[in-house]
């Protein structure tokens, strides 16, 4: 399936959402409220199969993530139900790494993954050593 995937630069992204495609966010709620591109709709990966009637099938859909693994998944599951699809290469981290702009407090920022996060915080649980 990964021959399927359609991988689209910042620039790209950028001039297909200004032509009409959706932007979709598949990252976690925790990331999502920390910081997302403008215009975003924020549709969970886990909850994509539930949820997929909420993207028009007659408009191109850009997924992102924090760095490519979720939005990967995501478009390929609805490229095989015919949706014409794409991700957005290297995801939020790279859009922010770039300069451009991100929504939410304090003028948005790029969360840790939900495993970073768990892992973060597992360790400020246990006692110096």
């Amino acid at each position: 399936m990964s021959d399927e995937i359609r991988e689209v630069s910042r620039e790209e992204a950028q001039k297909m959402v200004a032509e009409g495609a959706q932007l979709v966010d598949v990252r976690a709620d925790h990331e999502w409220e920390m910081g997302r591109i403008e215009g975003a709709t924020h549709l969970p990966l886990a909850e994509l199969n539930e949820r997929v009637g909420e993207i028009d099938k007659d408009r191109p859909v850009v997924f992102y993530c924090r760095g490519g693994n979720r939005s990967t998944m995501a478009t390929e599951a609805l490229a095989a139900e015919g949706f014409e699809t794409a991700k957005l290469s290297e995801g939020i981290v790279g859009w922010a790494e770039a300069g451009l702009p991100l929504e939410g407090p304090d003028g948005g920022q790029v969360a840790e993954s939900g495993e970073a996060q768990a892992i973060l915080h597992a360790a400020k649980r246990l006692p110096p050593s």
